[in-house]
């Protein structure tokens, strides 16, 4: 019985960015030994509305189609693995990413791809796309291909 509850809770972490239940998350992530910064919800807005930085989108198109974009956000093709040309050609850029929500880290793996390509201003949003919903921000669907 213990076993299969390990293995129970294994598997709900494993699938965390697919849950539609976001639990507490630490501030900060620490990624290789360098921290990845978290920009509350209210500011990432803020900055969606002036335009003064580029927003990421980690999710996969199943969690875009269910819950849509932040408007403008640029979707990477993936969380780990996108090319670095589809992050601005200036290392000094803003770049916010973010993912499903609290438990996902799909955005902290793109984030610390982009640190390591030696973007400077990186962060994530940790509420994700539900917090942004659940704020009441607008959102976006996702663009026909």
């Amino acid at each position: 019985m213990k076993k299969l509850l390990v293995s129970a809770a294994i598997a709900l972490c494993l699938v965390g960015c697919n849950k539609k239940s976001d639990a507490d998350a630490a501030t900060t992530t620490a990624q290789a030994g360098k921290s990845i910064t978290e920009t509350p919800l209210p500011e990432v807005r803020k900055l969606v509305e002036t335009k003064s930085a580029t927003v990421l989108d980690a999710n996969d198109n199943d969690t875009r189609k269910e819950y849509g974009i932040v408007p403008g956000a640029k979707l990477l093709t993936s969380s780990d693995g996108y090319a670095l040309s589809e992050l601005p050609s200036d290392k000094d850029s803003k770049l916010v990413f973010y993912c499903g929500g609290m438990k996902c880290r799909a955005s902290d793996h793109a984030a610390k791809r982009a640190q390591e390509a030696g973007y400077k201003q990186v962060s994530v949003m940790r509420e994700g796309i539900r917090g942004w919903k659940e704020a009441g921000a607008p959102t976006e669907p996702l663009p026909q291909s």
